[in-house]
């Protein structure tokens, strides 16, 4: 019994990828054993709503009776250039385009419009917004992802954004914590170690002791930050910025959740396993594995040896689970509809979104004048 219920912790701090439009009958096999806390969805899974559909169905049919309706639903819609629903609903302003109207309203709209698109087609956590800086150094890479420069302006966007995705039961995730806008390359690809200093980081620290509150998940980056912590480890597997800054400094209360543990920022240095059990031993609460099978059953398998051999990391896990599990019970998340999005609603759906991009459009054309 007590293995069983250490499995079941150790699968609740994963959300993990599938490969395609269809769970594969290994897939199905290995969402049954491994009970993950979530799932994430790409544009490669999205075919037609009511594949999604069948795809969410066949996934709660392989969970236990009791967890059903408790598991994430992830997908990443920022707009602009991260945007999984693009084909499905059409094309959402990017954060920087509605941020630079200057208008809360279209904020807490944007965060609205989004909400109700996951919530009808059956997700119920976006990861977003975005609460690196716009700075020089990182534009390259962030493009109109980052909304300003001045954490105060961030500030004022993501608020709106959480409380328009809040108003359709979707949380959102504020990343990349502690600040990717002093990096140069990105963390998909290599590990950027950002040369800022522990007073030029206050800036990038700033929305986050701003929306402690507000934000129910914190993603962690894959950056390193050189001069501030002298080891050459990401921030992802770093206790430093998770328990000191982040919990203690800042006194977050939510969620912890890593970036896709398969970047290149996060295995330059290390094996997928060695990564995921570091990164839950900093503070970490939940994994992203999204694209390999075979790295999924390494680091679950990693993270269930080190809960069996270490008392003092199974107490971790337990404390993460619980956490978990409080969150998803708190923010009452339920499965999805039983009937999938229909054409009527999706066309309304659509409608919606090109009138929010007229607003944006209209706005920044009338404050260009």
């Amino acid at each position: 019994m007590k293995t069983k219920q250490l499995r079941h912790q150790v699968g609740a701090l994963f959300v993990v990828g599938l490969e395609a439009t269809e769970a594969s009958a290994l897939e199905q096999s290995w969402l049954r054993a491994l009970q993950p806390g979530g799932i994430i969805l790409f544009k490669r899974n999205l075919a037609t709503p009511q594949q999604l559909h069948t795809l969410w169905r066949t996934i709660i049919a392989t969970r236990l009776p009791d967890a059903r309706a408790n598991f994430f639903r992830c997908v990443d819609l920022e707009g602009g250039t991260v945007d999984r629903l693009r084909d499905f609903v059409g094309p959402t302003p990017s954060a920087a385009a509605v941020a630079a109207t200057g208008s809360r309203k279209l904020y807490r709209q944007q965060g609205g419009v989004i909400g109700h698109m996951l919530a009808a087609l059956g997700f119920n956590v976006n990861l977003a917004p975005v609460l690196d800086l716009a700075l020089p150094a990182s534009s390259a890479v962030m493009g109109s992802r980052a909304v300003s420069a001045d954490p105060v302006q961030v500030v004022r966007y993501v608020q709106e954004f959480l409380a328009g995705l809040r108003a359709q039961g979707v949380l959102g995730c504020g990343k990349h914590f502690p600040g990717l806008g002093g990096g140069r390359l990105d963390s998909h690809q290599a590990m950027p170690r950002i040369a800022r200093t522990w007073e030029q980081m206050q800036a990038d620290l700033a929305p986050y002791r701003a929306l402690r509150v507000q934000l129910p998940c914190v993603m962690v980056s894959h950056a390193a930050y050189p001069k501030i912590e002298s080891a050459a480890q990401p921030a992802s597997l770093s206790s430093f910025w998770i328990r000191d800054v982040l919990r203690k400094q800042i006194g977050y209360r939510g969620l912890v959740i890593s970036d896709d543990m398969e970047m290149g920022g996060a295995l330059q240095q290390s094996s997928i396993a060695d990564a995921c059990v570091a990164a839950i031993a900093a503070g970490t609460d939940i994994l992203e594995v999204c694209h390999r099978a075979d790295r999924i059953f390494d680091a679950y398998d990693a993270v269930l040896r080190e809960a069996e051999r270490s008392a003092a990391f199974a107490r971790q896990v337990a404390q993460a689970a619980q956490r978990i599990h409080r969150a998803q019970s708190r923010h009452s998340l339920p499965v999805p509809g039983i009937r999938p999005a229909t054409q009527a609603q999706m066309k309304k759906l659509s409608t919606a979104l090109q009138k929010f991009s007229d607003e944006v459009a209209a706005e920044s054309s009338g404050a260009q004048r």
